[in-house]
């Protein structure tokens, strides 16, 4: 969970330790997980001792010519934040078949997790903050070291919804979040900083699970276009994956 009040507590029950196979994104990547939605469907209760089987795992990736080499720190520490979410992949699949231009641009992550997404924007050009709670900035700051030659332009920074996004600038050319729709208490705060980061020309890119049971639909649906002009740029059906591009509404003439 990226960017939000508690790392510790995921949409539903994921095994890390077991594997999806072939069917994410055919051979995006050489190591990757089980689709949680193949497996049963629960909620985790708080106790951090569901996560005390601690470890690291490397996995690589290959979209727009980068090879990405992605650690994952699995633990009671990271929670949710730990691993790389289909909709993570499929927003770097849908930057690399629409040419998705980076160059030059202003960019930032939400709850980037790993840091997979921004580290592909800034490989691709752009000037890329990555952002989440503290706790997760250690892994993003490695997997930045990993994959970003030195001098690349990412850095890494902390950033919780509705507390400190004034801190930042409110002239992103592109904003990023992969999978950060999924707690309701969270939503106004997810708004507001959505609102303040996206520039007046700018554009907001969320890929989502569309998790009925935790209100994702009724953000995309009916809070989100309140305040932006939305549409649904890409559907995957197999994943339950949604991507949806966002700009500010063009004012009403006088």
């Amino acid at each position: 969970m990226r960017g939000r009040p508690s790392t510790s507590t995921p949409p539903q029950t994921r095994d890390p330790s077991t594997r999806r196979g072939s069917d994410v994104l055919s051979c995006r990547m050489a190591n990757c997980r089980r689709d949680p939605e193949s497996e049963p469907e629960s909620v985790f209760p708080h106790e951090v001792g569901l996560f005390t089987d601690s470890y690291s795992e490397k996995s690589r990736f290959c979209f727009c010519g980068h090879v990405l080499n992605i650690t994952q720190n699995f633990g009671s520490r990271l929670g949710v934040a730990a691993g790389v979410w289909d909709s993570a992949l499929s927003l770097c699949n849908y930057f690399e078949s629409h040419n998705v231009d980076f160059r030059g641009k202003k960019v930032i992550e939400l709850g980037a997790g790993t840091g997979i997404v921004g580290i592909l924007a800034a490989l691709q050009g752009g000037d890329v903050t990555i952002t989440d709670l503290p706790v997760a900035l250690e892994q993003i700051k490695g997997n930045v070291q990993a994959n970003v030659p030195a001098g690349g332009r990412a850095q890494v920074c902390a950033l919780s919804w509705g507390i400190d996004q004034h801190v930042f600038p409110g002239d992103y050319d592109i904003v990023l979040g992969a999978d950060i729709v999924y707690m309701e208490p969270t939503f106004p705060l997810l708004l507001g900083t959505l609102q303040h980061l996206c520039g007046h020309h700018g554009t907001i890119y969320l890929a989502s699970k569309m998790r009925e049971e935790h209100g994702t639909e009724n953000f995309f649906q009916h809070l989100l276009p309140q305040h932006f002009q939305l549409e649904l740029a890409q559907r995957d059906e197999d994943k339950n994956v949604n991507i949806y591009r966002a700009r500010h509404r063009e004012p009403r003439p006088a």
